[in-house]
């Protein structure tokens, strides 16, 4: 089962294809196709009908709020308007079908409800599925050690960003734009074009010295936080701006010392020469 694949119009769920569509930067999914898929039958538009009126009488209110129309390739090649929900509905969704064929899910939903509680009581069985599940896609060792450090840098800025005054995820885009822009000369969006990326994660696809030099630009910026004890969206900027520009002060160096560019075109796929291991449930 695959439901975020990462680029094409259909996703693939339990074998068979599901449309689905970007829409403000995530994937939904086309319902019918879901419902169609998990309990068969030649009627899935009266099945989501009634499903509908099921969630409804269990109290899920904002189903219709929660549902979008948006359009979709329909089978006679046109471009119809179709019921559409994003991952976290689509799941919601299923918890409440009653076919022998969603048991499977609604079981591995369950498990990882329970993961989920468990790293919020104890932190660290976060970061070691975190680590396993580096480790299955392939990457070496010695990078999920510096990943796993830069998140935890990482965190420590947003901490920062919270408790300084930034409420909403476009602050800190731009701030995460300030502190990569100055250590790289690259704004995010770039980065990830020079490394042909979509919508993955960048971090992910950094070499080693391109995380050394983000977690250099990130626990600069915080350290500057705290010693001019800044508040508020345009002096957390300047921090923000001042310590990417360390990093890219001594990214500068090493690339006038090495006589090679620090940032690099290589991705995941030339990250991991070794083929990565198959992912299990």
């Amino acid at each position: 089962m695959v439901l975020n694949s990462e680029s094409g119009k259909l996703a693939v769920f339990q074998g068979k294809h599901i449309r689905k569509i970007n829409h403000e930067g995530e994937w939904w999914f086309s319902v019918i196709d879901v419902i169609e898929t998990l309990v068969g039958g030649a009627r899935p538009r009266k099945y989501w009908n009634d499903l509908k009126k099921k969630l409804l009488s269990e109290g899920y209110v904002e189903v219709s709020e929660k549902i979008g129309q948006l359009k979709m390739a329909a089978p006679d090649g046109k471009m119809r308007l179709t019921d559409c929900a994003n991952t976290e509905t689509l799941f919601r969704l299923i918890q409440s079908v009653p076919s022998p064929k969603v048991e499977p899910l609604k079981r591995w939903l369950a498990r990882v409800g329970k993961e989920r509680i468990d790293e919020i009581e104890n932190p660290e069985l976060g970061m070691e599925r975190m680590k396993a599940l580096y480790e299955k896609k392939g990457y070496p060792k010695e990078w999920i050690d510096r990943r796993t450090r830069g998140i935890a840098v990482r965190q420590d800025l947003t901490d920062e960003w919270k408790n300084r005054g930034l409420r909403n995820s476009i602050e800190f885009a731009i701030l995460t734009n300030e502190i990569i822009q100055g250590a790289f000369d690259l704004v995010v969006e770039d980065y990830k074009q020079v490394k042909g990326l979509e919508r993955e994660n960048l971090r992910d696809h950094m070499t080693d010295m391109e995380l050394i030099l983000t977690m250099l630009a990130e626990a600069t910026t915080t350290k500057f936080h705290r010693d001019r004890d800044t508040l508020g969206f345009e002096p957390l900027k300047k921090d923000a701006r001042d310590g990417g520009a360390v990093a890219g002060r001594t990214r500068r160096d090493i690339e006038a010392q090495s006589g090679k560019p620090v940032v690099s075109s290589g991705n995941f796929r030339e990250l991991t020469p070794r083929k990565p291991k198959k992912l299990g449930r």
